[in-house]
């Protein structure tokens, strides 16, 4: 069944869901039970802040009826005065849930980072990119695994893929995902020019807790020696592995570990994950029309943040305002903006849900 688009829907499909649990036909069949389980569970938490809505807002409409009559206004008012900031609370709580996707519990979500337009200087910015979201981690107490790293001659990166684990890291790090621009004066220019270039992040809920199903004749794996810069070891055996997902043609490179296994296991959580948000992307671009509460689309391509080091700032550019002490922010302060993008993302929320999106499905 397609997941339901709109509150009305969801807790229709919970009720149903529910009623189904209490049918003893259905209670007999452990693997049906399970994905009954399973599905409730992702709608429970909108369902049940939805019904106290409803609740609320007809105890609110019958107070509001009293009204009318000269004996019982005074009562009605005071009881008014109590309903009415429940209701809101409830509608805020609401907001929260709808801001909630089933990849908002994803305990790791895996980071990649490539350099865009900018030779060498973009090499470097991506490098930087990479060591603020590893401080940032740190400082949240998440716990990073560098799952494939190539750099360049320079030190900067050619690519890398990352995970971070933690509980509520996608919540954290899901309007990341983009295109990042810094602009400043290279390192190498002997003008004194100030250059831009850029970098791309995506930020994908570790598929682990998705079924994905990835069957092995889809595959085509293909091993190599590693390459790139790191001495001897790197190039003795043929440990890199590239996995092909034919279908829908996604390629997955893993180099890092000295064992072939590990690369592959590693490949293999990559794949997953880009196939969970591909199923994701096409799910969204079909909410599209009906969905505004959208702080971004979390596309590659979507330019998002700007990094000006000559003005000291740094500017996102889904907010009206920018943050002074860019040197602080590279060093992986980046809460302020995690914060701001979350409270945007629930007035969004609030303002859709002043539009009439609750009302109760006929």
């Amino acid at each position: 069944m397609a997941e339901p688009e709109s509150l009305p829907e969801v807790l229709a499909r919970y009720r149903e869901l529910t009623s189904l649990l209490e049918n003893p036909e259905v209670a007999t069949n452990q693997a049906r039970v399970r994905e009954i389980v399973k599905e409730r569970g992702q709608l429970q938490g909108r369902a049940v802040k939805y019904e106290e809505w409803l609740s609320k807002r007809a105890e609110i409409a019958s107070t509001q009826a009293l009204l009318e009559d000269p004996e019982m206004a005074e009562m009605a008012q005071e009881e008014l005065a109590t309903l009415e900031p429940q209701l809101l609370a409830l509608t805020e709580d609401l907001a929260d849930e709808m801001a909630a996707d089933e990849a908002e519990s994803a305990k790791s979500v895996i980071i990649e980072i490539r350099p865009g337009a900018g030779g060498d200087e973009a090499a470097l910015f991506a490098g930087e990119l990479f060591e603020m979201y590893r401080r940032w981690a740190e400082a949240s107490r998440f716990k990073t695994e560098v799952m494939d790293i190539q750099r360049t001659e320079l030190g900067g990166l050619r690519e890398v893929t990352f995970s971070v684990k933690g509980k509520g890291v996608y919540r954290a790090l899901k309007f990341e995902s983009g295109g990042h621009r810094v602009q400043r004066v290279p390192a190498t220019e002997t003008q004194g020019r100030v250059h831009t270039s850029a970098a791309t992040v995506a930020v994908l809920p570790e598929a682990e807790a998705v079924e994905i199903d990835i069957k092995e004749e889809d595959l085509k794996i293909d091993t190599m020696r590693a390459g790139g810069p790191g001495g001897q070891k790197v190039n003795k055996t043929e440990s890199a592995i590239r996995i092909t997902h034919v279908p829908t043609g996604i390629v997955v490179k893993c180099q890092d570990e000295k064992s072939q296994h590990k690369n592959r296991a590693r490949a293999m959580r990559v794949l997953s994950s880009r196939l969970y948000e591909r199923m994701r992307a096409e799910r969204d671009a079909k909410r599209a029309a009906t969905r505004k509460a959208q702080v971004g689309s979390g596309d590659r391509s979507e330019r998002i943040r700007t990094y000006n080091f000559p003005q000291d700032r740094c500017s996102d550019h889904r907010l009206d305002f920018n943050l002074p002490r860019l040197p602080d922010i590279m060093q992986g302060k980046i809460d302020p903006l995690i914060e701001a993008l979350r409270k945007k993302e629930k007035a969004m929320r609030l303002a859709e849900l002043d539009l009439g999106e609750l009302e109760e499905k006929k």
